[in-house]
């Protein structure tokens, strides 16, 4: 036995003992790494090993067909192989190593796959689909249920911002939202931009009006208020034309308000998220270029585009804000915006600069007409993951024409709204044009509130929300379908829903649930 005298670690000599269990592993690293590290000064002779031992244990960690790599985040020990020349017992860890299983998660099961198993897959079982780990379907007006393609594509690989196979892809990308809002118009300029849908308001205020400008806003529920109260921010003068909850300004108050000032913006909400109210876009847009060609045409689509029809070009829209967790199906955090040629116009008019430096149009337009020419460009970071996820959710989103997935929302929402009618309920959008393809609100019983029946249907396996707009926001509920939850036939989200809330409201002691959903 020989003693290191600086730190008094006892090692067994080879020579003392040929029992493989009464001398030190030497293949150990943390052993030899403290053999290492001690001083030379201090350390007697530990042992003495014959060439081709020494080398053994050298190559013992240079072996390239170890079967579990060293210096791993999940293992900081080599385990034993057939190999080995010199004796040794490989240490007992307490805890499994997770490169021994992996796990295979769907809605219906979870089940593990070997590693050995796994060696003789094509592909790796992670790749599999519906690996989404069992959840309550949500069913809000957003964020939607996500498709496992798009989650998939979150999961890519960092790699950078301005490296070509993301410039690329983030081109294709901005190339495939002319797609989607039907505009064909070189002069019009996408631009999306780590955020959520509200820098969309942002970008509005403060890069298409000027302090002291006027704005007419249109008022169908919450949203409208924040938006009024975004442009305030920036010192623009706000008019908000309010309608009854439930409803949506008629035509020809519109009309009258436009005589009375020179607007430069007026805004659109068109799905207000806290009311289900749907606005009629084309005929709103007509009217303004009729009345006031000169005031520009902003839609608050947050809650619509991948669901309503938008025709950027034909309707002569100046500017549509939305953002990914909605209709688009995409995790939140990007902010998108499709602007027209004669907006940028307005911008480049510009007689103050932007108050804002992040969302600032002077900053972000030539890096999004970079990108869309595949060109690098910074200004600020991206997130190539939401951008990939964004980019796999277009395609599947452009993969079939845009009015049959229209039409699909259509007819989603007309059997959720039937049903919602033969349960004896009411919707806040009474009058059927009023009401949105993508989501219903929907009218408790009387003297029943959200926090009755809201934890009953998660119980059954869905999420609705609550109300939110302040006056009536404990009378209602909203259920939102869009997205994969319709435009998936494998998917039964909306029959569960609709189960569960005719046998939640029964439960929680509703009569009039028993008539047919």
């Amino acid at each position: 036995m020989w003693i290191n005298a600086s730190s008094g670690l006892k090692v067994a000599s080879n020579k003392t003992s040929t029992s493989p269990t009464s001398s030190i592993n030497l293949a150990a690293p943390q052993i030899l790494r403290r053999l290492l590290r001690t001083p030379r000064r201090g350390l007697s002779p530990i042992v003495k090993l014959a060439p081709r031992d020494r080398l053994s244990l050298i190559s013992r960690h240079l072996n390239t067909n170890a079967h579990v790599p060293l210096n791993t985040p999940f293992s900081i020990e080599r385990d034993s192989s057939p190999n080995d020349d010199l004796d040794w017992t490989p240490i007992q860890k307490a805890t499994q190593n997770p490169l021994q299983q992996q796990q295979t998660r769907s809605f219906s099961e979870t089940r593990e796959v070997s590693l050995g198993e796994e060696g003789k897959r094509d592909k790796p079982a992670a790749i599999k689909m519906s690996n989404q780990a069992p959840h309550p379907a949500l069913l809000i007006p957003g964020p939607i249920e996500f498709d496992d393609e798009v989650l998939q594509a979150m999961s890519h690989y960092s790699e950078s911002h301005v490296g070509m196979p993301f410039v690329n892809l983030f081109g294709d990308t901005l190339s495939m939202l002319r797609k989607l809002f039907q505009t064909t118009d070189p002069k019009s300029q996408p631009f999306v931009i780590s955020g959520s849908g509200t820098l969309g308001w942002d970008q509005v205020a403060a890069n298409m009006v000027e302090p002291g400008d006027e704005v007419l806003v249109l008022h169908t529920g919450y949203f409208a208020d924040s938006f009024a109260d975004c442009f305030e921010a920036y010192g623009v003068k706000v008019t908000q034309l309010k309608a009854p909850i439930g409803d949506r300004p008629q035509q020809d108050e519109v009309e009258k308000a436009l005589k009375e000032k020179n607007y430069k913006l007026i805004t659109i909400t068109h799905t207000d998220t806290s009311t289900g109210v749907l606005s009629e876009i084309e005929g709103i847009t007509k009217l303004v270029q009729r009345v006031s060609p000169d005031t520009h045409i902003v839609v608050d689509g947050v809650c619509s585009v991948g669901c309503e029809e938008i025709r950027f070009d034909d309707w002569g829209i100046d500017c549509v804000i939305t953002a990914s967790q909605k209709a688009i199906g995409c995790p939140a955090g990007l902010s998108i915006v499709m602007t027209s040629g004669r907006a940028i116009e307005r911008f480049k008019a510009r007689k103050t600069p932007p108050a804002t430096y992040f969302a600032s149009w002077k900053n972000w337009m030539p890096i999004m007409q970079n990108y869309e020419a595949k060109k690098p460009s910074y200004f600020a970071t991206p997130s190539p993951q939401l951008i990939h996820a964004l980019h796999t959710s277009l395609s599947q989103i452009l993969s079939k024409p845009l009015e049959e997935r229209f039409k699909i929302h259509r007819e989603a929402s007309q059997k959720v709204k039937k049903a919602i009618a033969d349960l004896g309920l009411k919707q806040l959008a009474s009058k059927p044009e009023n009401q949105a393809n993508g989501m219903t609100a929907i009218y408790l019983p009387e003297g029943m509130t959200p926090p009755e029946i809201l934890p009953t249907l998660m119980k059954k396996g869905v999420i609705f929300a609550g109300g939110l707009h302040k006056e009536i926001a404990t009378k209602y509920v909203r259920f939102g379908h869009m997205g994969v939850s319709v435009t998936d036939p494998k998917r039964d989200d909306i029959d569960r829903a609709l189960k569960a809330l005719k046998d939640g409201l029964t439960e929680v002691g509703y009569k009039g649930a028993n008539g047919g959903a």
